[in-house]
């Protein structure tokens, strides 16, 4: 109860929030870090997975080949980048860890939900007319989205939790509240960045959530319309 009432009494005092080394700060880096490794594995795996669901070939061999990935441990990856001349550039090595650790589940669930799409409303669109491009983007990805919405939700959730990895190169973020705290061999202060990284990843969940049941009645409404 005491290491409790202690954690409590460190998250409520404004000086651990204000400064260099400040909460705030600490939680905007966690923020910006996590926005840029999504956006980025969002660019190098949707356009991957939606074509290759779209076209129905080499999906599952791509989809194998990223699983992998999920068998290597991020700080493993990590290490191994800072051995490395990468580990010259600053944020990268992290970036690029967080970045594969990322790919696998925006891939596999953006293919398995074009898969998954009817393929006789497939067909009805191309007797329609439509050009694949058009298939692909005003048929099949709006059917598929709220899975391919699943993984990057996934996807954002885990990069919050694993991002704290980036202290232990040298980076910001809420991994440094808690690295610190070792340091300082102060329970508290671990125990607080524990639950900020906690709080945020809950906070992450709750956006994607609220975004998916904004989408619903829209996706209803075009379907029925």
């Amino acid at each position: 109860m005491n290491t409790l009432a202690a954690t409590w009494d460190w998250l409520t005092d404004a000086a651990n929030w204000s400064g260099e080394n400040g909460v705030s700060r600490r939680l905007v880096e966690h923020l910006l870090l996590t926005v840029v490794c999504l956006a980025l594995s969002c660019v190098l795996a949707l356009p991957v997975a939606l074509v290759l669901g779209h076209l129905g070939k080499g999906g599952a061999l791509a989809v194998n080949l990223s699983n992998v990935g999920r068998a290597v441990p991020t700080f493993a990856v990590l290490v191994l980048l800072l051995l490395s001349p990468v580990g010259a550039y600053g944020w990268w090595p992290t970036i690029i860890a967080l970045v594969l650790f990322a790919v696998p589940p925006l891939l596999t669930n953006a293919y398995v939900g074009m898969r998954g799409v009817d393929a006789d409303v497939v067909r009805a669109a191309r007797g329609m007319g439509m050009t694949g491009s058009q298939t692909l983007f005003r048929v099949e990805l709006p059917l598929a989205l709220p899975l391919v919405l699943t993984g990057v939700r996934v996807a954002a959730v885990q990069l919050v939790a694993t991002a704290t990895v980036a202290a232990l190169a040298g980076g910001g973020g809420l991994g440094r509240v808690i690295t610190a705290g070792f340091n300082l061999a102060s329970t508290p202060q671990v125990v607080a960045g524990a639950v900020l990284v906690a709080l945020l990843a809950l906070a992450v969940e709750g956006v994607f959530e609220a975004t998916r049941r904004w989408l619903a009645p829209a996706q209803t409404r075009r379907s029925t319309g």
